[in-house]
C-alpha cells in the first residue's frame, strides 16, 4: 500500500467518524437514549477514531520505511479498515437495533482484525529492527 493511499483512508475514515459521532450525539441522541445504546454508539465511535488515527500513523510510518516494514503497515492499514468497518460498522447497527446476530458474527471478526493489524505493527518494528528511520 501506498503511504497516500493510507492518507487517504485516514481522512475519509476520520470525517466519517466524526460525523457519526456527531450525528449520534445530536440528531440521533433522543433515539439512542430511548433504546438504551448510546453506550453502543459512542463504542463505536471511539474504536473507530482510535484506529483512524492509528491508520494516519501507518500513513506516515509506511513514507519513512521500506521493504517489509513498509509492506507491513500496509497490511496494518487493511486490518484496521476491516476491523473499522466490521466491528464498528456492527456496533452502530446494533445500537439502532439491528439484527442481533450481528453482534455475535461481525464485531468479534472486527476485533479479531483490529489485533491483527496491530500484530502487523509490531512485525513491521521486527522487519526494520536494524535500520534507523
Amino acid at each position: 500500500m501506498k503511504s497516500h493511499h493510507a492518507l487517504l483512508v485516514a481522512g475519509l475514515s476520520g470525517l466519517i467518524g466524526v460525523a457519526l459521532g456527531a450525528f449520534g450525539a445530536h440528531a440521533l441522541r433522543q433515539q439512542l437514549t430511548e433504546l438504551g445504546t448510546r453506550d453502543r454508539w459512542e463504542t463505536a465511535v471511539h474504536y473507530h477514531l482510535i484506529h483512524t488515527v492509528a491508520i494516519f500513523a501507518a500513513a506516515l510510518g509506511i513514507r519513512l520505511l521500506s521493504g517489509q516494514g513498509a509492506r507491513r503497515l500496509g497490511w496494518a492499514v487493511r486490518c484496521w479498515v476491516t476491523g473499522t468497518f466490521l466491528f464498528s460498522g456492527s456496533l452502530y447497527l446494533l445500537a439502532l437495533k439491528g439484527p442481533s446476530w450481528l453482534g455475535a458474527t461481525a464485531a468479534p471478526l472486527g476485533g479479531i482484525a483490529f489485533l491483527c493489524g496491530w500484530a502487523c505493527v509490531a512485525a513491521a518494528g521486527i522487519a526494520n529492527d536494524n535500520r534507523a528511520v
